[in-house]
This record gives C-alpha cells, structure tokens and sequence, in this order.
C-alpha cells in the first residue's frame, strides 16, 4: 500500500449543528457537504482546511460505532484517511503484511468514495481508513 495523501481526519461528536459552528466560527473554516450514510448510522459535515478534510461524524442511531465511540472515549478524533489507488488492492496487500482488517472489502462512504478500516489493534491504536474515490 502507497498512500497518496491524508484525505480526511474523522472527528465523532454529539452534535452536528454546534460542531460546525465551532469550526466555522472558531477555526474559520467553511462546511461544504453534510449528508447521512444511512448503513453507518452517521451524519456527517465536511470542512476542508488546504488539500485535508475534517470529516464531523455524529451518530443517529445509540447502536452506531460512533455513538458507542463516544460513550466509550467522548467525543474527539475517530479515525485518519489515508487515500491510495485501489482500496480493495491495499486491504488486500496490507492483509498480507500481517495486519488485522475491520473490511475486507471495500464499501461506500461519505461523498461516494470507496473505504475500507484496518484494525487499531494492528495500526498502533490509531483507527485507519483507507480510501479511493473510484475503483
């Protein structure tokens, strides 16, 4: 696997509407895009600082990942997205370095692209994404 670029920091909170606020009046940063991924059970909102997004991920569902993230951690960073070519070829090849997969293969994600997690057990405790816009 040869990531191109970090395409996104995953940030969970509580509160959609108020995270944006701080981001926008606070940071000074503009959200783009909000949209529901309904099989996540996530709303999320992006901003874009240079060529990065912050990706806002709030729960809609108290049985999501991110719903028990926060209750587990509260709310902070989540994950890092990292972008490569081909998300099913790097899950495959990082499979193959030894490293435990949440995906196997990869599925949609906000803003249509192709993701798949690796496991923070294997990653050093720091969940990964990895992504692709088009396979």
């Amino acid at each position: 696997m040869k990531p191109t670029h970090i395409e996104h920091i995953g940030i969970a909170v509580s509160n959609l509407d108020e995270a944006i606020k701080y981001w926008e009046n606070v940071m000074g940063l503009k959200c783009y895009n909000t949209e529901e991924v309904k099989d996540q059970k996530v709303r999320t909102a992006f901003l874009k600082i240079g060529e990065v997004k912050i990706e806002l991920l709030e729960p809609t569902s108290e049985d999501s990942t991110i719903a028990k993230f926060i209750e587990k951690k509260g709310e902070g960073i989540h994950h890092i997205a990292f972008c490569v070519e081909d998300t099913n070829k790097a899950l495959k090849d990082t499979e193959g370095n030894g490293v435990r997969l949440i995906d196997k293969q990869a599925r949609k994600g906000a803003e249509g692209i192709n993701i798949g997690f690796l496991h923070p057990k294997s990653t050093l405790g720091v969940l990964t994404e990895i992504c692709c816009k088009s396979e």
